[in-house]
């Protein structure tokens, strides 16, 4: 008779997979590891999970959720008030300052997605998703975009060159993405320039 198929097992094989690499990075990540960080059988790792990538895919796609989310709770707590570009620079700052860990993660999965086909539609779904949040901030999706493209290479530069975050510089690269003025409404002054213009 075959083993019965366990969804909460298997949550908690990703819980624990997930775990692994937020402590050890991706290639920190293997099924004894991970059996042990859930207390399970090695072979029930293996039962929910064949491979190391299949293991992989399905932690970095909770850790991909987790993040997702949490931006979508910042996006949607933003006084509408505000502009838009300040509030930007403030949260990357947050972000770039203080516990790093997430972002790094982050970026490991960018880094990965190079070497492993397996894990592009994760990379793609979250630029993607960081797009369509921004665009409640932005006048469009293509200034999203360049907003997106804008934050991964100043982290980037904070994170692999140990720069200091310069808030004042991104919320004026900011503006000059979303209209000058930063409001997200396109009415900048004659004087700031829009990427794409000219």
């Amino acid at each position: 008779m075959g083993r019965r198929y366990d969804p909460e097992r298997r949550q908690r094989i990703i819980d624990a997979a997930a775990a692994v690499v937020r402590e050890r990075g991706i290639g920190g990540l293997g099924h004894r590891a991970v059996a042990a960080a859930a207390d399970v059988p090695l072979g029930s790792t293996t039962y929910h999970f064949a491979t190391l990538d299949d293991l992989l895919i399905a932690a970095l796609r909770q850790i991909n959720a987790e993040w997702l989310a949490e931006v979508e709770r910042w996006v949607e707590g933003v006084d509408p008030a505000a502009p838009p570009a300040e509030e930007l620079a403030r949260w990357l700052g947050e972000q770039l300052t203080g516990d790093r860990t997430r972002m790094e993660l982050e970026y490991e999965l960018y880094f990965a997605a190079l070497r492993h086909e397996g894990l592009r539609p994760l990379a793609a779904e979250c630029l993607d998703e960081m797009v369509r949040m921004l665009t409640r901030l932005v006048p469009d999706a293509d200034s999203a975009r360049a907003v997106v493209a804008l934050i991964d290479g100043l982290t980037l530069q904070v994170l692999l060159a140990d720069r200091p975050y310069d808030r004042e510089g991104t919320r004026a690269a900011l503006e000059r993405i979303m209209g000058g003025d930063g409001d997200g409404d396109g009415d900048g002054d004659e004087g700031s320039p829009v990427i794409g213009a000219g």
